[in-house]
C-alpha cells in the first residue's frame, strides 16, 4: 500500500500545479465554426457543393442525395431540398458538428437514380482529391435520395461507412410506381373526366397548366364531396391525418403530382410503361364490384419491367444503414422501410435501424429527428456518440 504521507504529498503537488495553470487549459474545445461552400462541376456533367469547417474539421464526410426534381427543371433546383422543414440549411447543421458537406444536383434530373450513383462516386473522389481520404464517409439520402443511399452502400461499401436512407421507396421500386399508378387510376374512377384519360402518357399541357387549372379544379371537386374523397383514400391506402381531413386533398395532389410530372420521363427511361394493375382487386368502395369491373386497366411492358432490375435493393448490407421514415407518408408509404426491414431480416446479412415518426407528411422530419437518426447511424459506424 501507499503511505498516505505520500498520497498527501501528491495530491498537494497536483493541487500546486493545477492552480499554476492558465485558465485556457481548461476552455472547453471550440466548437467548429462553418466555412463557405465552394460550387463546381462533375466530370459527367452533375453539379457539386463542398463545405468543409472553417476550423474544427473532424475529418469525416457528409455526402447528401436529394430527392426527386421534375425533368424541366435547372440542375440547380436540387438546392432547395438542402434545407429541412423548419428551414435548417443541412451545410451549415452538419459542419457546426465538425462535418464536411458534399452534395450534388446529379447529371440529369427526373428519374436520375441511376446516373446518381456514379455522380456520388464522382463527388467522393473529388472531395478525396481536394481534402485526402476522409475519417469516415456517410451518405444520406431523402424521398428518390434515399432509394439511392441503400442502393450505393450495399454496392459500394469500400467507399460509404454507412447510410441514412430518409423517406425513401428502398423497400420495392416496382411497388412504388404501382402505387402512383394505382392513385391516378382510382382517382380517375372517382372524378371521371377530370384529368386527360391516360395515367400511362401525360400530355405536356396537364404539365404546363397543373397549378393554374388542374390544382384549383382537383380542390374545389374534393371539397364537394368529402365521401367521394374519403373513398379514394380508403381504395388507395393513401396517408392522411384523420385529425385534419384537409390533409385529403395535400394527399391528392401530393401523390397526382408525381403520376403528371415523373410519368412520361419514367417510361422513356426504362424503355415502355412500368405501371401494371392487370390483375389488381381494388377494395373500400361502396361498390368493389362494379370499381373493379369499371377501373382502368393497364399492363405493363416486358421491357420495363426488366429494366426496373436495377432499381431494387437487395437487404444485403456490409455497412450500416439507418431508415427514418413517417408513418403517415403520404407519398412514400411507411410499408417501404418495412418491407426492406424484411429484405434485411430474410438476407441474414446485415445491419440496419428503422427509425419510425408518428405523424403525417412526406420527409416531415424535425431537426433533432434528423440528428437522433444521423446519430444513431454514427454510433453503429464508429461506436461513439454525435457530439
Amino acid at each position: 500500500m501507499i503511505p498516505q504521507r505520500a498520497l498527501r504529498l501528491f495530491f498537494t503537488c497536483v493541487i500546486v500545479l493545477t492552480l499554476s495553470l492558465p485558465a485556457t487549459a481548461f476552455a472547453a474545445p471550440a466548437e467548429p465554426v462553418p466555412g463557405p461552400c465552394a460550387d463546381s462541376v462533375l466530370p459527367g456533367g452533375a453539379l457539386a457543393k463542398v463545405c468543409v469547417p472553417a476550423s474544427g474539421w473532424n475529418g469525416d464526410l457528409v455526402l447528401y442525395a436529394h430527392g426527386y426534381v421534375p425533368p424541366d427543371a435547372p440542375l440547380t433546383a436540387y438546392e432547395s431540398q438542402l434545407s429541412l422543414p423548419d428551414g435548417t440549411y443541412l451545410p451549415d447543421l452538419l459542419q457546426s458538428l465538425g462535418y464536411a458537406f458534399a452534395a450534388t444536383s446529379y447529371r440529369t434530373n427526373g428519374l436520375a437514380i441511376l446516373p446518381a450513383l456514379d455522380d456520388l462516386r464522382e463527388l467522393e473522389a473529388g472531395f478525396r482529391a481536394l481534402y485526402g481520404q476522409p475519417g469516415h464517409t456517410y451518405l444520406t439520402g431523402v424521398s428518390e435520395g434515399g432509394l439511392i443511399t441503400a442502393l450505393a452502400v450495399e454496392q459500394s461499401p469500400d467507399l460509404y461507412d454507412g447510410g441514412l436512407a430518409a423517406c425513401g421507396p428502398l423497400g420495392d421500386f416496382r411497388k412504388q410506381i404501382d402505387y402512383f399508378g394505382d392513385f391516378r387510376v382510382l382517382f380517375d374512377y372517382f372524378y371521371p373526366g377530370l384529368l386527360p384519360p391516360s395515367p400511362i402518357s401525360i400530355p405536356p399541357s396537364v404539365m404546363d397548366n397543373w397549378e393554374s387549372v388542374y390544382v384549383p379544379l382537383i380542390s374545389a371537386r374534393l371539397a364537394r364531396n368529402p365521401l367521394v374523397a374519403a373513398e379514394l383514400m380508403r381504395t388507395s391506402n393513401a396517408a392522411f391525418d384523420p385529425a385534419d381531413l384537409t390533409t385529403i386533398g395535400r394527399t391528392t395532389l401530393g401523390v397526382l403530382w408525381y403520376n403528371v410530372f415523373a410519368t412520361n420521363d419514367a417510361s422513356a427511361r426504362l424503355g415502355g410503361n412500368p405501371f401494371d394493375n392487370t390483375s389488381r382487386w381494388y377494395s373500400g368502395s361502396r361498390n368493389d364490384l362494379r370499381l373493379n369491373r369499371l377501373v382502368q386497366r393497364f399492363p405493363a411492358s416486358a421491357a420495363a419491367l426488366a429494366n426496373l432490375a436495377p432499381y431494387q435493393t437487395s437487404g444485403r448490407l456490409t455497412v450500416p444503414l439507418v431508415a427514418i421514415h413517417t408513418t403517415g407518408d403520404e407519398i412514400v408509404p411507411y410499408g417501404q422501410a418495412q418491407l426492406y426491414a424484411a429484405k434485411v431480416q430474410t438476407s441474414g446479412a446485415g445491419r440496419f435501424g428503422l427509425l419510425p415518426i408518428p405523424r403525417y407528411g412526406h420527409c416531415n422530419f424535425t431537426t433533432q429527428e434528423v440528428l437522433t437518426a444521423f446519430g444513431l447511424l454514427v454510433l453503429q459506424v464508429t461506436g461513439q456518440p454525435l457530439p
